[in-house]
């Protein structure tokens, strides 16, 4: 098969285009004929060597490596011992997250662990759900429900979300791939919401649902909100402590990318949670989300598609930023 293979970390240009061979089907896994992959950070995490991280937390990987968690397609063998899934069904999925260098997305065939799997949204061609596993989950499992219990090395309890109806919730980000599935899940359960973007993306937005827009370029949005009951900052990173005083007191803060956080002690001080969580692959989130996505209650929008052979063009797309959506790779018939 053809496939997207790292022999090195380092920039866009690492990414080879190549025969690779392929992946033999496990007990419990079934063979996806790949027809889209969805880009999510982790992948230009991955590729650059985890450099952000410090030194002993970056994860080692024998070369050559398939980046890539996000796909949809149509399953072309079955295990055995697998019972729910059937040859010729459409499917999507978030293979193998978080076990680094084994998701293998970026390419013609994955296997796929079939608890990781769920029938693709009717309503949605491949690109559009294989745009959405990461992202949607992300958002989901920070938000409604965590759905496991593995251990999170960034904080010592367990993320909770809190309940959402009737609550004033600020987005960060929202435009982006998280950000703009956070928004439509927290108007879905009942929160006033407030998305937070630069003003080219507010057209995209308004159309989202949320029921107030901040243009960030013209004033930040901590000097114009206080009194939230949460902020998911979708950014994260060293500038979310940013927000703790958007935060009432008993409120929470939520930053997809903690690392940097430094405001601890003013967090304390007024009373506010800040937690994070690390999305997790499940079926079965995917499955119920599927509903939500055939209904109409959830949109996924679509930044840009590039073919799988012009991988490095994808990444370098992402390297850009200010990503309205999703960047998704298609893979041609074979």
């Amino acid at each position: 098969m053809r496939a997207i293979r790292l022999h090195a970390f380092g920039g866009p240009e690492v990414l080879r285009y190549e025969e690779a061979p392929l992946p033999e089907l496990a007990p419990g896994e079934v063979l996806v004929r790949v027809h889209a992959v969805g880009l999510n950070p982790p992948d230009w995490y991955l590729r650059d060597g985890y450099r952000a991280l410090p030194p002993e937390w970056r994860p080692q990987v024998p070369f050559p490596i398939i980046l890539g968690t996000d796909l949809s397609g149509i399953i072309t063998a079955v295990a055995e011992d697998v019972t729910d899934f059937s040859l010729g069904d459409e499917v999507y999925a978030m293979v193998r997250f978080f076990s680094v260098g084994e998701s293998r997305a970026y390419a013609e065939y994955v296997t796929v662990p079939a608890s990781e799997l769920a029938r693709k949204p009717t309503r949605l061609d491949h690109v559009h759900a294989a745009a959405a596993p990461m992202s949607l989950l992300t958002a989901w499992q920070y938000l409604v429900e965590v759905g496991h219990d593995f251990p999170n090395p960034l904080q010592s309890t367990p993320h909770v979300p809190v309940p959402l109806a009737g609550k004033t919730v600020l987005v960060n980000g929202a435009a982006g791939g998280v950000g703009h599935l956070a928004v439509q899940i927290a108007k879905l359960k009942g929160a006033h919401v407030i998305a937070v973007a630069s003003g080219e993306h507010e057209s995209l937005l308004r159309e989202l649902g949320p029921d107030e827009f901040i243009d960030y370029t013209k004033t930040p949005p901590e000097e114009l909100v206080h009194d939230l009951d949460l902020v998911l900052d979708t950014l994260g990173g060293p500038t979310t402590s940013r927000f703790l005083r958007t935060l009432k007191r008993g409120g929470a803060l939520f930053p997809v990318y903690p690392l940097g956080f430094s405001g601890t002690e003013e967090a304390e001080k007024g009373g506010v949670t800040v937690s994070a969580v690390q999305v997790r692959s499940n079926g079965a989130q995917l499955a119920e989300l599927a509903t939500l996505l055939d209904e109409g209650k959830i949109r996924v929008v679509i930044d840009s598609t590039f073919p799988l052979a012009d991988a490095r063009k994808a990444h370098e797309r992402a390297e850009r930023g200010h990503i309205q959506g999703k960047i998704v790779l298609t893979v041609a018939e074979v």
